[in-house]
């Protein structure tokens, strides 16, 4: 699926985002993956799959893939806190380009794959081009049998698996496809996920205040939480909170 958005729950920083740690100097981020990519990657898988079918016959089409989207790399719900920020990948890596690589794109490359209980996470490191400290670790190429690629302004992510419990089969007919629910026992995967690690060492990857509040909403948590569950507020909470810095915008909204 081709994504086009990143999301970053902030450190607290001054009008941007830095590592709290400084160890390495590297700024998580996550892909989001919204209602749109999963139609778009459904409508390739489609024509793909059936490919004299008519513009008419494709959008006859139900919807399918949504019923497989159901880990938390696709949910609302955030596992590190109540509050999310969410910006377009273009407006992230140009803002990164201007502030750490001197107007220069960044370089990408393969950096690790984390195995957890129940999730394997493929990490695609960006960095600086004078930066010698990550030299070692392959470049990200435009490999079809990649997991993760880049092309054309866009992250490329390929999940193997896309949700913790499998409810549905995917059934391929001579001109639909649908998802049929399992009659057997469900089945349990370890899904996928993507980060990106920005190289910020100690500084902060800035932007105009306002322009943070924009990209700013609500998310409840979600399960299960790699932060202590005291570090999410109730949206009252979250609300007067954001009130105090943004005095004179609108409400905050929620992640829904």
């Amino acid at each position: 699926m081709t994504q086009r958005e990143t999301d970053c729950v902030a450190s607290g920083g001054n009008k941007g985002f830095k590592d709290p740690s400084s160890e390495l100097g590297l700024l998580w981020w996550s892909l989001s993956v919204g209602p749109d990519e999963i139609r778009s990657a459904e409508r390739r898988l489609l024509k793909e799959t059936y490919p004299d079918q008519t513009e008419e016959q494709l959008h006859m089409q139900q919807g399918f893939l949504q019923k497989f989207t159901t880990s938390p790399a696709f949910l609302k719900s955030s596992r590190l806190g109540s509050y999310r920020f969410t910006f377009p990948l273009e407006e992230l890596l140009e803002a990164y380009s201007k502030q750490f690589c001197s107007g220069d794109p960044p370089v990408m490359r393969v950096f690790k794959t984390v195995l957890y209980k129940q999730e394997v996470n493929y990490v695609v490191l960006v960095h600086s081009p004078d930066q010698e400290q990550f030299s070692d670790y392959p470049l990200l190429t435009d490999n079809p049998d990649a997991v993760c690629t880049y092309r054309d302004g866009c992250f490329i992510w390929r999940p193997e698996a896309m949700s913790e419990t499998h409810r549905y089969e995917l059934v391929v007919g001579s001109d639909q496809m649908e998802a049929q629910k399992l009659s057997r026992r469900h089945e349990f995967y370890v899904w996928d996920n993507v980060s990106i690690a920005l190289h910020v060492d100690k500084k902060v990857l800035e932007f105009d205040a306002g322009r943070l509040r924009e990209n700013l909403k609500f998310c409840h948590g979600g399960y299960p939480s790699i932060i202590p569950g005291s570090m999410f507020h109730g949206f009252q909470a979250a609300e007067q909170l954001v009130h105090n810095l943004w005095p004179d915008d609108s409400p905050l909204e929620k992640d829904e």
